[in-house]
């Protein structure tokens, strides 16, 4: 924490771009030949996309060190994955990356396209909570972070969970607290089984994180590679140290690798669901699921056209006075949280009135580039997935610093199915 950093930061340095290139072509052929290539990231990664790190120059806990605070807050919301999270999401597309470790908060990770199986997120994530009674996880295009109105150690947000009515706690570890259990020893059962591992823009200065890359350092079998600007204490364990900002050195890795590095794509999916409320009338329910069934909130609002009344808040219900013809075309306008400046977007649901097709699922895909919006109809499994890992903390393990510094079919007819169309708030 900041109790633990210098007033003066640790040197940085930068090696040559020819060095950087020549220890790209050896990690190159090294990821050519992994079985089982493990990634170890830290703030280092964040920094191109204008989330400062902790412990350099300009870093939080430097500044803080030095009684200065930064001018100019960075929302984390705001900011676009880096050149290094997208090289890794493609890495892990292509079954080269097998598994993530990052001591990030910032969320970039699971926003770039890390699949949540492939990812330890160890200090948790500022967009994901869960339910302290049923562990339920929900992922939101917000902060889903503790006010720390009374103390750090508050996880309250505020929020209940839609299951159970409990508590939602924010996923943030602080120091002095302990890990989730789950994620910690999935990332401990992947450092023992890679044979290489790679650390980019860490200072491994955080303990139990800093401890995981020691098995590649100390096994015959594996290869540990280092990528950060400052010295770290775990260097002599290393068979490749870089001095080099991640970006310079992931884009040098994958041209070695003849891989493409892909342009960030916010992808979100979308349910849209006829229900029987059970007293004869039918109801419209609108949500966001991540890939592996998990709630996720990303809009503000939902509005269905010729109705007079927007849906503002969760859930997202529209409840009609009189049953829906089989065939009717539903058109929604959807508004975004706004992070990127999404616009507004319209879609159509049709409902066929059969159970098998009342439930619809939308890939929406957002270019922050050119602002357009792509939307592709899917299946439906992955809606129906269960809802992902639970959130445990690790009983023992504390994480502490180290020393080491369309339109109606018929509008009449429409206008008879829902002359009055009730939104829920």
């Amino acid at each position: 924490m900041a109790d633990s950093a210098p007033k003066v930061a640790a040197e940085e340095r930068q090696e040559s771009s020819a060095a950087v290139d020549k220890k790209a072509e050896a990690l190159a052929k090294l990821i050519r030949k992994s079985k089982h290539l493990v990634v170890f990231t830290g703030a280092g990664i964040s920094t191109s996309a204008g989330i400062p790190d902790f412990r350099g120059p300009d870093g939080s806990w430097t500044l803080r060190a030095q009684g200065r605070e930064r001018t100019k807050p960075v929302n984390t919301l705001q900011a676009i994955p880096t050149a290094t999270h997208m090289a890794l999401v493609e890495l892990q597309n292509r079954g080269l990356l097998k598994y993530l470790i990052s001591q990030n908060c910032d969320g970039l990770h699971r926003k770039s396209g890390i699949l949540p199986d492939r990812i330890s997120e160890l200090h948790g994530n500022s967009n994901r909570e869960y339910c302290k009674d049923c562990s339920k996880e929900y992922i939101r295009d917000f902060r889903a972070v503790a006010s720390y109105e009374k103390t750090v150690h508050d996880h309250r947000t505020g929020r209940k969970c839609a299951l159970c009515g409990g508590v939602l706690l924010d996923t943030i570890i602080n120091f002095g607290e302990n890990l989730f259990e789950e994620p910690l020893q999935l990332a401990r059962d992947h450092a023992k089984k890679a044979d290489v591992f790679l650390v980019l823009g860490s200072s491994l200065t955080v303990s139990p994180a800093n401890e995981l890359p020691e098995p590649s350092g100390r096994k015959k079998n594996a290869h540990l590679a280092i990528c950060n600007l400052q010295d770290t204490p775990v260097d002599g364990l290393a068979d490749m140290r870089i001095h080099s900002r991640t970006d310079e050195f992931m884009v040098k890795v994958m041209a070695k690798l003849e891989i493409p590095i892909p342009t960030f794509i916010l992808r979100r999916q979308l349910v849209v669901q006829m229900e029987s409320t059970g007293n004869e009338r039918q109801q419209l329910r609108i949500y966001g699921v991540d890939v592996d069934g998990t709630p996720i909130t990303f809009l503000r609002s939902v509005k269905l056209e010729y109705n007079r009344r927007v849906a503002r808040s969760e859930p997202f219900l529209i409840n009609f006075r009189g049953d829906v013809n089989p065939g009717t075309e539903l058109n929604l306008e959807l508004e975004f949280m706004g992070n990127y400046g999404e616009p507004n977007l319209d879609i159509v649901y049709n409902y066929s009135g059969e159970d098998a097709d009342a439930k619809a699922v939308y890939l929406l895909e957002y270019n922050p580039q050119n602002g357009e919006w792509k939307v592709t109809k899917q299946a439906d499994s992955a809606a129906d997935q269960g809802v992902g890992g639970s959130m445990r903390r690790d009983g023992n393990t504390n994480m502490v610093p180290t020393e080491a510094g369309a339109f109606p079919n018929d509008l009449a007819s429409t206008a008879n199915i829902f002359p009055e169309v009730i939104v829920i708030d």
